[in-house]
């Protein structure tokens, strides 16, 4: 298992930092990151911003498809709300690449809550740039 935290990516993604986003798990094609809900992660009805669990699922996703030097990022993505949480949760992500093709790949993120109760569903698309990340 590779320390994502030590991947020059994440010690770059300062949006995941400043959410105090954990990186549980980061292993080709699979990934787990969690995030405790902080006040300042609610909307105007006290419930936990679908943007911020997008984010999550997002991050989750970019561990899991950049296996490499190469950079990869996402074509597009879709994400399901199933349930809504508020501050003092834990919502964890769990990334599993379905397909690689190419420059192509196909991942699916579950976020799950402290109680393992489904949160959202999250689809993502990858493609690999002919780019390398050099420190």
């Amino acid at each position: 298992m590779t320390d994502a935290a030590n991947r020059p990516m994440m010690r770059r993604d300062l949006a995941s930092a400043a959410l105090g986003m954990v990186v549980e798990r980061d292993e080709p094609g699979h990934a787990v990151v969690s995030m405790r809900v902080r006040d300042d992660m609610t909307n105007g009805f006290h419930i936990t911003h679908g943007g911020l669990v997008f984010t999550l699922a997002d991050t989750a996703f970019a561990i899991a498809c950049n296996e490499d030097d190469t950079i990869t990022v996402a074509a597009g993505a879709d994400i399901t709300f199933l349930k809504s949480t508020v501050a003092g949760q834990t919502l964890t992500a769990t990334a599993v690449r379905r397909v690689l093709s190419g420059r192509t790949g196909l991942y699916d993120v579950s976020v799950v809550d402290e109680h393992g109760d489904p949160v959202a569903e999250f689809r993502g698309r990858s493609i690999s740039t002919n780019r390398s990340l050099v420190e």
